[in-house]
């Protein structure tokens, strides 16, 4: 399902450039993972389930310079967009999902059904693992280097294409080990997305009457020449991790949760 690696260079080259901003700003969505209190702050609300993951920024340490230049990034969109169009995540919280897995209300109702299912899918998930380290027993450096901003219907973050083609089948690879791994499927754990690499800065909020689609566009355009020229735009994946999740804000592991190396 996921793309060859000239698709995928081709089809989020088109995510990243002026033109693309303009058209989808007017689509843009006030997320649901996110609710306007009384008082006029937002909270994150309760969005359960899995991912496999690179570990967050609060505990990875490779990615440093990177990060510091998201968080960066990050500020700047949200004086940029002067409202509450933007609600931005903790910085460390970043990450790169690899696998979406379950989530909210397919979440609920499958633990309803079958309680053993937490401890079911952490084995699942292992077999997979192992399935990969397996197909390449020689560690490489994946490398995937930030291409630009990217606007999605709920959110806002910045997308990563692969530094060569071995670094992105490996990932693709890997995401075929869980996707096509019976044992997943057989918990109701199946793709449903074609792999987009990104890191997600923040949600969208309260979306103005009056968006300023040409200002909002040409701006992201000028973030995203500034930001390429930057000497720290290379992402290392060293390692991947299931991870669960109570809402949107907070990504964490148990000592027994499996892992992998690359």
């Amino acid at each position: 399902m996921d793309d060859t690696y000239p698709t995928y260079i081709n089809r989020v080259a088109r995510m990243t450039v002026s033109d693309s901003y303009h058209s989808q700003l007017p689509n843009i969505q006030e997320s649901p993972k996110f609710e306007r209190l009384a008082d006029g702050t937002t909270k994150a609300v309760n969005f359960p389930g899995y991912t496999v993951m690179t570990p967050p920024w609060e505990d990875e340490s490779e990615n440093e310079g990177f990060y510091s230049s998201l968080q960066e990034l990050q500020r700047i969109l949200e004086q940029e967009f002067k409202s509450s169009l933007m609600l931005s995540l903790p910085p460390e919280s970043f990450h790169l999902t690899l696998a979406d897995l379950i989530w909210e209300n397919s979440y609920r109702d499958t633990v309803q059904d079958n309680p053993e299912f937490d401890q079911q899918l952490q084995e699942r998930i292992g077999e997979s693992f192992e399935q990969y380290k397996g197909l390449y027993r020689n560690p490489y450096p994946i490398c995937w280097q930030f291409f630009g901003v990217i606007v999605m219907p709920r959110a806002i973050g910045v997308c990563l294409v692969p530094k060569d083609e071995e670094s992105y089948k490996r990932v693709v690879e890997f995401r075929r080990c869980l996707y096509q791994n019976p044992g997943l499927i057989g918990l109701g754990v199946e793709q449903q997305y074609h792999f987009t690499a990104h890191i997600t800065l923040g949600y969208f909020g309260e979306i103005p009457a009056q968006l300023e689609r040409d200002r909002i566009s040409s701006m992201l355009s000028d973030l995203n020449e500034q930001w390429l020229a930057k000497d720290v735009n290379s992402f290392w994946v060293k390692r991947a991790q299931l991870r669960k999740f109570d809402n949107m804000t907070h990504f964490y592991r148990e000592s027994d949760f499996p892992v992998v190396e690359f």
